[in-house]
């Protein structure tokens, strides 16, 4: 039996702000239970709703030391769907609302979190083979344990996997602000360790001290390793491709099944999806104040509404977007100007854009379900989870080859009729519009459209190919 440790900031249904939550809360049910013991350890936050609070079994409190600090550490048990979960309890840094706040305060908050889950661990009764970190969140841990525990014997032999989500966010903040929050010695914080750029860096401690990294992609494995997409840490990766994996994440597949989904308004399946969906997208149109037409391409967008998300490139196209015929649904919420530019042309084509600046899961599986085809222009997208789920429904991606959008969209051959999706290149505005044209065209053929999302809806993204994967990563480490 491999015992695994996943420490995360957030997991569904605890506690969520990304995609890191719901990798989180549906990886470890996709093992094998016989071969695999897979736990969490995260925060016990404020935030925490009190169905699961309630729930929770008190294991026993320790100090943590933490430099000159001494804090209390608080550890609770709760088991949810098959999984064990640990959470660590203290007040002072988990206590309020909401997960992250400023980055000194999420520097010594996290610091606190690496600590007390080495901390725990021989009071937990259930000592892990590998200690599976995820994001700079967690980045000291693998630091600490080299650096802090390598005399204490009963670490000995665990190994560290560290998960890149997002390269983009890294847990910098000054150099001796973070000395003096994780009470690591002077010497990890030269340039071949935590160093950066007369900063500190708590993802590349990480990165330097893990025994072996991974990013929720193939594509962004390797993108991950250029000046362009290695937001700085490019050359230390370079140096580590041999440590390195891309694991594709996958999607809870009880979740996201648009025949048995009480959230949509028709269930349906890959045999009759075609008359289903439209039922689907009338409702959605009448729902949101849309021109109620079963033939208008409708194009949905459930997302982070910032630049990564490719949203200066559909504000540049809007006008277009506006004098063609589609329809356009958007929900998420994000930057100011993102979100004005969307709330006026919601206000000036009230039936052509629909502008949810709010986040409703139940309005996403409706817009999922009900669209025709799914908008993904992104700068850079690790992996990207609503491709997946789009394809799930029966509705066709348009996205930009970039990370895990180019791993999982086959780009449509109108001569083979192969693909599941549209896709373009460059990060351009042009290309962006020809490809959704093209797209338009090929709704306009029925047999064409319905075979492309059929195709799509064949695929399996579950968890489990993940999981096997994790798995053989897990055994080659132990």
């Amino acid at each position: 039996m491999t015992n695994v440790l996943l420490a995360a900031s957030e997991a569904v249904p605890f506690a969520k702000t990304g995609g890191l939550a719901d990798v989180i809360g549906s990886l470890p049910s996709a093992f094998d239970k016989d071969s695999y013991d897979v736990r969490v350890i995260m925060p016990k936050y404020g935030s925490i709703p009190k169905e699961y609070t309630e729930q929770m079994t008190f294991i026993t409190h320790i100090n943590v030391s933490l430099g000159w600090r001494n804090k209390y550490c608080g550890i609770f048990q709760l088991e949810h769907e098959g999984t064990i979960y640990y959470f660590i309890d203290n007040e002072f840094y988990f206590s309020g609302l909401q997960l992250y706040s400023y980055i000194h305060e999420d520097i010594e908050k996290f610091a606190f979190f690496s600590k007390a889950v080495l901390s725990v661990l021989p009071h937990i009764d259930f000592k892990p083979d590998i200690l599976h970190c995820n994001d700079w969140q967690t980045g000291l841990i693998p630091v600490m344990l080299k650096v802090l525990y390598k005399n204490h014997i009963y670490y000995n032999g665990i190994k560290t996997i560290i998960t890149i989500h997002n390269l983009h966010f890294q847990g910098i903040w000054g150099m001796g602000e973070t000395f003096d929050a994780t009470g690591l010695p002077i010497e990890c914080f030269t340039s071949d360790k935590m160093e950066y750029y007369n900063d500190s860096n708590l993802l590349k401690g990480g990165l330097v001290y893990a025994d072996h990294i991974t990013t929720v992609s193939n594509t962004y494995m390797h993108e991950i390793q250029t000046l362009e997409y290695g937001e700085g840490l490019d050359g230390l990766l370079r140096a580590r491709k041999n440590d390195l994996s891309g694991i594709l994440n996958g999607i809870s597949y009880n979740e996201y099944n648009p025949s048995t989904d009480n959230m949509i308004y028709t269930k349906y399946n890959r045999r009759d999806f075609p008359s289903k969906k439209k039922e689907n997208k009338l409702k959605l149109q009448e729902q949101l104040g849309l021109v109620q037409d079963k033939n208008t391409f409708l194009i949905g967008l459930v997302s982070r509404l910032t630049d990564q998300k490719g949203f200066d490139l559909i504000a540049y196209l809007m006008d277009r977007f506006c004098d063609s015929n589609m329809q356009l649904v958007v929900l998420g919420s994000g930057e100011a100007k993102h979100e004005d530019m969307l709330r006026y042309y919601a206000n000036t084509h009230p039936d052509k854009v629909s502008a949810n600046i709010l986040f409703s899961n139940e309005l996403a599986h409706k817009i999922y379900a009900a669209s025709d085809a799914f908008l993904m222009p992104s700068l850079f997208e690790p992996c990207g989870l609503s491709q997946l789920i789009s394809m799930r429904y029966g509705t066709v991606p348009i996205v930009r080859e970039t990370g895990g959008l180019k791993d999982t969209v086959i780009p449509y051959n109108k001569y083979t009729g192969e693909g599941t999706g549209f896709s373009f290149q460059n990060y351009n505005a042009d290309e962006l519009w020809e490809v959704t044209r093209l797209a338009k065209e090929t709704y306009e053929s029925k047999t064409q459209w319905n075979s492309i999302a059929r195709q799509g809806m064949a695929k399996d993204y579950s968890w489990q190919e993940a999981a096997k994967q994790y798995a053989r990563l897990y055994d080659t480490l132990t």
